[in-house]
């Protein structure tokens, strides 16, 4: 059963497991912490086992915006980040939702065009060689 909610500060080392184990260190503890005390951190669940979290923040030209989806390596591609997403957009504080990613990183735009998302502009010099895509999603 895939269940999705907001985070708790209970879920926090088993969501910075998964980040590390995403990413392959912890830096991101503080940043995951603060995000779940404000109430913008949700999880994903299968069954148990959290499988996936997704960090927004509202700091973006005062429009939601999701800055972080990680999915665990052996859940990815079984619609765990659609999941997230759109909980997020039916929650969301804003009636805009923006998020980014790499020109590099296919199956994030791809996740992004299956949920209603449209590409809204580019972002060069973040990542060399690798712009950065805007999407946008109307909550309407």
């Amino acid at each position: 059963m895939k269940l999705v909610d907001r985070a708790k500060i209970d879920d926090l080392d088993k969501i910075v497991d998964l980040d590390t184990e995403v990413i392959g260190n912890s830096s991101r503890r503080g940043y995951i912490e603060h995000s779940i005390e404000r109430g913008h951190c949700i999880i994903v669940k299968n069954d148990y086992d959290i499988v996936g979290f997704l960090i927004y923040d509202t700091n973006f030209f005062e429009c939601a915006f999701i800055a972080l989806v990680i999915i665990s390596p052996s859940n990815r591609r079984n619609g765990y980040a659609s999941l997230l997403i759109e909980y997020m957009v039916s929650s969301s504080p804003t009636t805009k939702v923006f998020s980014s990613t790499n020109r590099s990183n296919i199956s994030m735009q791809r996740v992004f065009e299956m949920n209603g998302f449209i590409q809204s502009g580019v972002v060069e010099n973040l990542d060399e060689g690798d712009p950065e895509i805007i999407y946008f999603k109307s909550k309407r």
